[in-house]
């Protein structure tokens, strides 16, 4: 059960956590755009690290990942379980 970390320094970092089943991902990226490609993410927002991810409450999620019982206010941490 690995994540594997995407990280591309802009003016804010572009941050991504990939599971198997998922990913978490900074404000860049825009869960409408999961929906069209049927993935499961889960965004938050304010974020400059990986740990920073992990603590931040939810902001949105696709339908996929809505489907996986991850929901907007839950934590980084806990949708990252459910990508694994």
């Amino acid at each position: 059960m690995s994540i594997e970390t995407l990280r591309f320094e802009l003016k804010r970092p572009l941050l991504v956590m990939k599971g198997s089943n998922g990913f978490l991902a900074c404000g860049y990226i825009n869960s409408e755009t999961c929906n069209k490609t049927e993935e499961a993410c889960a965004i938050v927002s304010g974020v400059n690290n990986f740990e920073d991810m992990k603590k931040a409450l939810i902001v949105a999620v696709s339908k996929a990942a809505e489907a996986m019982g991850i929901k907007v206010g839950d934590t980084g941490e806990s949708a990252l379980a459910k990508f694994q």
